[in-house]
C-alpha cells in the first residue's frame, strides 16, 4: 500500500479508483453534474439566431480600463452618486495596456527633470513656460490622489519619492542646464531645485553616473527632491477599486465595436462578448466616455462626430533596457533625464530611472524606439490601415513630409543593435555590464497627427481632447504627460462636457482639489499650504 505521505501516487491510491462512466446512464450530456440534464435551452437554431438581450439603459459609459477611464469614473460617481455609470474593458483586468507599469515610464510628470518642456531659446535663454503648465497640472492630481487618499478610498503604495535629475554631458548642453535652473530655481513650483558641475557632489547625487567618467567629460546635473515615480497599473487598479465601491460597475472581456447616435441624441454602443448568449449586447448612454488608448481613434472614427475628421495616429512602440542587480539598483536611487538629440522626438528623451513596479525595485533606460502598426499592445495588425479615411489622407501625408527627418530617426532605432543600445546606456552608466540589463518591450503609443490651417498637417506630441460639439462623446488622443495629467484632463472633460451640470459640481470639486480654479504659481502661500498636505497625506515630499 502506498504511503500517504508520497508525493506520487500508483494504480491502488484511492484517488486513482474510479468507476467506469459506462455505469452511470443518468450523468448529465457534458459530465460535469451527475444527473441527466432535464429539457433542453432553446436558444436559437442549433445555436444560431440567438435572442438578443434588451437594450440596457445607463447614464454614463467609459470604453477602456485606463487610468483615464477610471479617473473620469470615479469622479462621475463621486459628483452624482445616482447615476449609472459602466465601464468596459476588453481585457482581463484594468491597467493592461499603456497605464499597465511596464508600458509606461513612471514618471510623475511635473517638469522637474524633462528637458523637452524647457526648449533653449536663440539668445541663450529657455522658455520655461511650458514646464509651469505641466507643474500645475501635477498639483491637480497630488490633490485629487491625496484626497482620495484622505478618504480611505485608496492606498499610496502606487507612489514613492524619488528625486528628479537633469543631465547635461557637453558645453552647449551644460549651458541650457544652467540657463533652466537660473530661470526655475526661485519659482514658487520650483524652489529647492539645485544644480552643480561639481564631479564630488554629483557623485553623492548620482553614483553610478558618474563613476568610471573621465574627467575631461564636460557634465552637469540638477536635482529636486520632490520628485516621485509612480505604479500608475497599481494607480489604476486602486481607483478602479474605489469606482466599483462608489457604485460604478466594471466589466470584463467586453469589446465595444461600434456607436451610433440616436435622433435623441444618447449613443447606442454595441458591446461583444463571450457570453453562452448572442455574443453581444447593447447599451444606450446620455454620455461616453472614450479612453481605450490608442483604440480611442478608432471609436471615434465610428462615431462619425466631424470633431474628429483630419485625426490620423502613427503608432510607435518602445524598448527599455532593465537592471535588477540590487548592487547596480541601489547606486541610483533617481529618475535622470537627459536630452534628445537634436531633431529627435520628444519621446526620444533618453532617461535612467529607479523605478517599483509591483514591488520590485529596478533601474530601466531609454526609450527605444520601435515600430508596430497595432494602436494598442494586444491590438490588431490592421488597426493603422483601418483608421485611414478619405479626409486624413492628405494632413497625414503632410505631416510626414514636414518629418522626414523622423522616419529616418525610426529606421535608425529599428535597425540598432543590442551594441549600439548598450553604447546609449554607457553615456550615462560608463561602467554598466552587459550582462546586468535586458531588453524588454513597452506600451504602444500613439502619435497624432491632425490637419493645420497654416501647415495642412502636422504630427502633434502630447495629448489632446476631442469632444463632440454637444458634449455628448468624447475621447482621449495622444501620449505623454498623460496619466499624469489625468485629473487635469478628466476635469476638463467634465466642464466641457457637462457644462450645465458643472456649476452645480464645484464645490464638491474644490473640496477635492482645493486648488481648483486658481495658479498656485501666483499664490505660494496656499501652493506651500497644499502641497504640505499632500505631501503628508501621501507619504511623499
Amino acid at each position: 500500500m502506498s504511503s500517504p505521505n508520497r508525493l506520487s501516487t500508483d494504480s491502488e491510491d484511492v484517488i486513482n479508483a474510479r468507476p467506469s462512466m459506462k455505469l452511470n446512464k443518468a450523468m448529465s450530456t457534458t459530465g460535469l453534474t451527475p444527473t441527466a440534464t432535464k429539457g433542453k435551452y432553446k436558444n436559437g437554431c442549433c445555436g444560431f439566431c440567438k435572442r438578443k438581450p434588451p437594450i440596457e439603459e445607463v447614464d454614463c459609459v467609459l470604453v477602456g480600463g485606463g487610468v483615464m477611464s477610471a479617473t473620469v469614473g470615479l469622479m462621475l460617481k463621486q459628483l452624482e452618486p445616482s447615476w449609472k455609470v459602466v465601464m468596459y474593458e476588453r481585457l482581463g483586468a484594468l491597467a493592461e495596456e499603456s497605464s499597465n507599469g511596464w508600458n509606461n515610464a513612471g514618471t510623475g510628470h511635473s517638469a522637474l527633470c524633462e528637458p523637452n518642456y524647457t526648449p533653449g531659446k536663440p539668445d541663450g535663454s529657455v522658455d520655461v513656460a511650458k514646464a509651469i503648465t505641466v507643474n500645475e497640472q501635477w498639483q491637480l492630481s497630488r490633490q485629487y490622489w491625496a484626497y482620495l487618499k484622505d478618504q480611505k478610498l485608496i492606498d499610496d503604495e502606487f507612489i514613492s519619492v524619488t528625486p528628479h535629475m537633469t543631465f547635461a554631458h557637453g558645453e552647449d548642453q551644460v549651458q541650457w542646464l544652467r540657463a533652466r535652473h537660473s530661470q526655475l530655481h526661485n519659482h514658487p513650483l520650483f524652489k529647492g531645485m539645485e544644480y552643480s558641475e561639481d564631479p564630488a557632489q554629483m557623485t553623492k547625487w548620482a553614483p553610478i553616473m558618474m563613476a568610471g567618467r573621465s574627467p575631461s567629460d564636460k557634465v552637469a546635473l540638477t536635482k529636486c527632491d520632490v520628485g516621485t515615480d509612480c505604479d500608475f497599473g497599481a494607480l489604476t487598479r486602486e481607483m478602479g477599486k474605489a469606482y466599483m465601491k462608489s457604485g460604478g460597475n466594471l466589466l470584463l472581456f467586453h469589446t465595444v465595436t461600434n456607436l451610433k447616435k440616436e435622433s435623441d441624441g444618447k449613443w447606442l454602443l454595441t458591446v461583444k462578448k463571450n457570453d453562452l448568449g448572442a455574443k453581444k449586447s447593447q447599451v444606450r448612454a446620455r454620455f461616453v466616455f472614450v479612453g481605450a488608448g490608442g483604440w480611442a481613434l478608432l471609436l471615434l472614427q465610428k462615431s462619425k462626430i466631424p470633431e474628429i475628421r483630419g485625426f490620423m495616429g502613427f503608432p510607435i512602440s518602445g524598448e527599455f533596457l532593465v537592471c535588477q542587480n540590487p548592487a547596480v539598483v541601489d547606486g541610483h536611487p533617481a529618475k535622470v533625464y537627459g536630452k534628445a538629440a537634436i531633431g529627435a522626438p520628444p519621446m526620444s528623451v533618453p532617461h535612467l530611472d529607479k523605478r517599483i513596479i509591483g514591488g520590485k525595485h529596478m533601474l530601466l533606460f531609454g526609450p527605444f524606439a520601435g515600430f508596430s502598426p497595432r494602436y494598442l499592445k494586444t491590438g490588431s495588425l490592421l488597426d493603422l490601415l483601418k483608421s485611414v479615411r478619405p479626409h486624413n489622407l492628405i494632413p497625414a501625408a503632410a505631416a510626414g513630409l514636414q518629418n522626414l527627418d523622423l522616419t529616418v530617426y525610426l529606421v535608425k532605432q529599428l535597425l540598432a543593435s543590442d551594441n549600439k543600445k548598450f553604447t546609449e546606456l554607457l553615456q550615462f552608466i560608463p561602467k554598466a555590464q552587459p550582462q546586468d540589463w535586458l531588453l524588454v518591450t513597452a506600451g504602444q503609443r500613439v502619435q497624432i497627427m491632425k490637419k493645420d490651417p497654416k501647415k495642412i498637417g502636422i504630427l502633434q506630441f502630447g495629448t489632446e481632447v476631442v469632444a463632440a460639439a454637444d458634449g455628448s462623446i468624447c475621447g482621449l488622443l495622444g501620449a505623454s504627460p498623460g496619466a499624469s495629467t489625468a485629473v487635469q484632463v478628466a476635469l476638463d472633460v467634465l466642464a466641457k462636457c457637462f457644462n450645465k451640470e458643472f456649476d452645480k459640481w464645484k464645490p464638491t470639486v474644490q473640496k477635492m482639489i482645493p486648488s481648483y480654479g486658481m495658479k498656485l504659481s501666483d499664490n505660494e502661500a496656499k501652493f506651500k499650504e497644499i502641497h504640505a498636505w499632500t505631501a503628508k497625506s501621501l507619504g511623499i515630499k
